[in-house]
């Protein structure tokens, strides 16, 4: 009986595109994308592309969306048994730790969820488990925008990581309080996910204050 040969490479799909502009916007930053750069890793030709992404936007969209798609969202269904600061807090760390792992593509995904799925999933499901605990419509809106705006933050770049590791780079002259900092960039990762958790619990604990005051008795 004769057997039909498998094809030599992968057949193209919408999940191999984005897959592998993923790891080149990981690797090289987002001006590394284009069709043809694409076309060339994947190893088929350009308007093959175009079968599944009609434009270099799309598949950047469909990349953030894939990353967006990596957060954890457990904790806001109904089975789950957290309270609304708990929840806030474990998605938190769950979507750093998503973005972090990507941080090139931070910029298209603070433009915000336009039409992407995993985007308007995550959105809707923090919505709606703040106004499922007791928050005005309004402040659900708010605390979703500002919980971005500070993970998006922190993960576009690093304070740790931003000093050399140079001891003579800052003279006591100039900067008498900086006599220490070539020591932060070797702990960058311990420094900046405490400064994290640091932000994360002040905003938090803010945010319980304004519950008590604003917020509608649930049940």
């Amino acid at each position: 009986m004769c057997r039909m040969a498998r094809p030599r490479k992968p057949l193209l799909s919408r999940e191999r595109i984005v897959a592998t502009a993923r790891a080149l916007v990981d690797a090289e930053g987002l001006a590394a994308v284009s069709t043809r750069r694409l076309a060339a890793e994947l190893g088929v030709s350009g308007p093959s592309l175009y079968n599944h992404f009609r434009t270099k936007d799309e598949i950047l969209e469909a990349v953030a969306d894939s990353v967006s798609a990596k957060v954890d969202l457990s904790m806001f269904e109904a089975a789950d048994e957290r309270d609304w600061r708990t929840a806030l807090h474990d998605w938190a760390v769950s979507y750093r730790a998503a973005l972090t792992l990507h941080p090139n593509i931070v910029p298209v995904l603070a433009s915000g969820p336009g039409r992407r799925p995993a985007g308007l999933r995550l959105a809707d499901a923090v919505f709606g488990a703040m106004v499922d605990a007791g928050w005005p419509a309004a402040q659900a809106t708010s605390i979703g925008a500002l919980m971005r705006y500070f993970i998006m933050g922190s993960a576009l770049g690093s304070f740790a990581g931003g000093f050399v590791d140079d001891e003579t780079a800052y003279d006591p002259a100039d900067y008498p309080h900086l006599g220490q900092a070539h020591l932060l960039a070797e702990r960058q990762q311990e420094i900046d996910e405490r400064a994290f958790e640091t932000g994360l619990r002040a905003l938090l604990d803010g945010l319980a204050l304004q519950y008590a005051q604003v917020a509608a008795p649930t049940g």
